[in-house]
């Protein structure tokens, strides 16, 4: 097949490149270029998009330089409104001294970890040495333990410790670090064949298990600026704990003054009896108190010669956890659901966060909510009931307690003393009673009047020293199921008909924890330290009048100091 090119008539020269010339005089015509024309052509027009795609990529470049540069700067004015603060972990209490001018640069930065407002909260920003967050289940409380020693790696000298009771559970908690580390401190590292974690500055936390109580001495001469155990209560006793507190010190400026303890758990567990002894016995929820000793009731104090000599120690505080703190956990109901399932003992503990609640406890009714509350002064005409259950090498406990107008009783004082003689114990009841109305009511345990030879019974001899008593009531079954309906709400008023003040320690952790016998499920275990327990189950059992009859006796007695007449009664 034959092809031709067609040109005009007057043989238009062609140039050497691009479209022939033509002249503007002759009429129009049709041009074809040859195909390598056309490949050159189409090769131009590639050069030149390539060109301007490269002067775009050139300027987005140049713009993320400068936008670099920017951000550097931004970085390097925060650091300086920071400089000075322990922690370089930002929280709210850090944004508002940020200047405002810098502030708004804080959007810049990926928010890492960001604490559930309320208990999760306080416990990062806790200052107490030995804090225990715990309480129900799914409340926040192992992440926020892994957060906790992150304000201080910015040292070099930081060196954390990270305990759990067996190998498995700290595997997962270890697994929870890696969501949390590597994204608060790029640099960090785990390495797995020391479990240890190394952040940029040089600072560590060690991951570790301690499954028995002896193998705690493998920490010995070591020293320790942050010290957690999650999930307190799998350890027995406190001696893993109180060891470890010995571990914990620094030579660093900075980190002299913050050394902390940190713990969480849920009520119960084999250790539940000294976690709940330690932290939440005779204190405030969410405020700190002196560290004591458990064993003693005394509180630690600073050496003799010391210029904080007599002064705490150190401080504790217990925060308790709930579930309702998480939202991520409350979002679908699902999870608590589930622990609404569970029978009514471990849904108190788990679900509650009650730590009253015991396997086997004699009363679970009975809630620090709602039965103790603060001391407050009582109505002088309020009659007055004492109770006491005697004992010299065993705890002696006299209950002081008041009848309202609705004959509901109210304790209001305990004495819980040891090694005291009958004179003694006598004594010390007179001066509590000092400016208290005259009671109306007095009951001792029946037993005080027995005679082991031809002197005076333990309650003669109290009365001869001016205080009074009356035999209690001996049936122990009885007086437990009136304690029972005295713990019980009223039908009519909803309230409970017994309040404790919570100065009065000693009843309210017997009434929490006091165990059912095993032989007589009607009677609580006597074993047991039951001694508050026993002068309680006499105030209650005393054969009070109505309120309205006793303020008329009232009224016509004085206030005197009693002549004994007669040994049984006193009076």
């Amino acid at each position: 097949m034959e092809r031709y090119i067609v040109v005009d008539q007057h043989q238009a020269p062609k140039k050497k490149r691009g479209r022939p010339k033509r002249d503007p005089n002759a009429p129009k015509a049709t041009y074809h270029f040859s195909s390598l024309e056309k490949a050159r052509i189409a090769t131009r027009k590639r050069i030149r998009d390539a060109k301007k795609r490269a002067e775009r990529t050139t300027k987005r470049a140049d713009d993320k330089k400068a936008y670099a540069k920017r951000l550097e700067k931004s970085v390097g004015k925060v650091e300086d409104a920071l400089k000075g603060q322990t922690s370089r972990l930002i929280d709210k209490g850090d944004l508002q001294n940020i200047p405002s001018a810098v502030s708004d640069l804080v959007d810049e930065y990926e928010v890492v970890f960001k604490p559930n407002p309320g208990p999760q909260e306080e416990f990062l920003s806790a200052g107490e040495r030995d804090v225990l967050y715990g309480g129900s289940a799914g409340g926040g409380k192992s992440f926020a333990l892994l957060a906790d020693p992150l304000r201080f790696c910015h040292n070099p000298s930081h060196r954390g410790l990270l305990l759990r009771r067996t190998l498995d559970e700290l595997t997962e908690l270890v697994d929870k670090s890696r969501q949390l580390y590597t994204k608060a401190f790029p640099g960090a590292r785990y390495r797995e064949a020391k479990s240890t974690w190394v952040f940029p500055s040089g600072a560590t936390i060690w991951f570790t298990y301690l499954d028995k109580d002896k193998d705690v001495t493998r920490f010995q001469g070591q020293s320790f600026s942050w010290i957690g155990i999650d999930e307190i209560t799998q350890y027995p006793t406190p001696y893993v704990w109180d060891y470890l507190r010995s571990r914990l010190r620094s030579t660093d400026p900075e980190l002299q003054d913050n050394l902390y303890m940190r713990c969480t758990a849920n009520p119960g567990g084999v250790g539940g009896w000294w976690v709940k002894k330690t932290y939440i016995d005779g204190a405030d929820a969410n405020r700190p108190f002196p560290a004591y000793d458990i064993e003693t009731n005394k509180p630690f104090l600073w050496p003799k010669g010391h210029e904080k000599e007599d002064k705490p120690l150190f401080y504790r505080k217990f925060i308790p956890a709930r579930l309702t703190d998480n939202p991520y956990l409350m979002a679908d109901g699902q999870y608590e659901a589930m622990l609404r399932s569970l029978p009514e003992v471990e849904r108190k503990r788990l679900l509650d966060g009650d730590w009253d609640v015991a396997e086997g406890a004699a009363f679970p009714e009975f809630s620090r909510m709602k039965h103790v509350v603060e001391p407050f002064e009582l109505p002088t005409n309020w009659p007055r009931i004492r109770a006491a259950d005697y004992g010299y090498s065993s705890p002696s406990c006299v209950l002081w307690g008041a009848i309202d107008w609705d004959n509901n009783i109210w304790v209001y004082r305990e004495l819980y003393v040891k090694h005291l003689t009958a004179e003694q114990l006598a004594d010390k009841i007179l001066q509590a009673e000092q400016l208290d109305p005259l009671p109306h009511y007095t009951v001792l345990d029946a037993s005080c009047w027995n005679k082991t030879g031809m002197g005076p019974s333990i309650a003669e001899t109290m009365m001869r020293c001016g205080v009074r008593w009356t035999p209690s009531d001996r049936n122990r079954t009885q007086g437990k199921m009136e304690i029972h309906r005295r713990l019980a709400d009223d039908p009519y008023s909803k309230e409970p008909r017994l309040r404790i003040f919570s100065s009065c320690m000693n009843i309210v952790k017997q009434l929490a924890g006091i165990p059912l016998s095993k032989s007589n499920s009607e009677d609580v275990d006597t074993k047991a330290e039951d001694h508050a327990y026993d002068a309680l189950r006499y105030m209650i059992m005393t054969r009070t009048s109505g309120y309205a009859e006793i303020h008329k006796q009232l009224g016509s007695i004085k206030q005197q100091v009693y002549q004994v007449q007669d040994e049984v009664f006193g009076y």
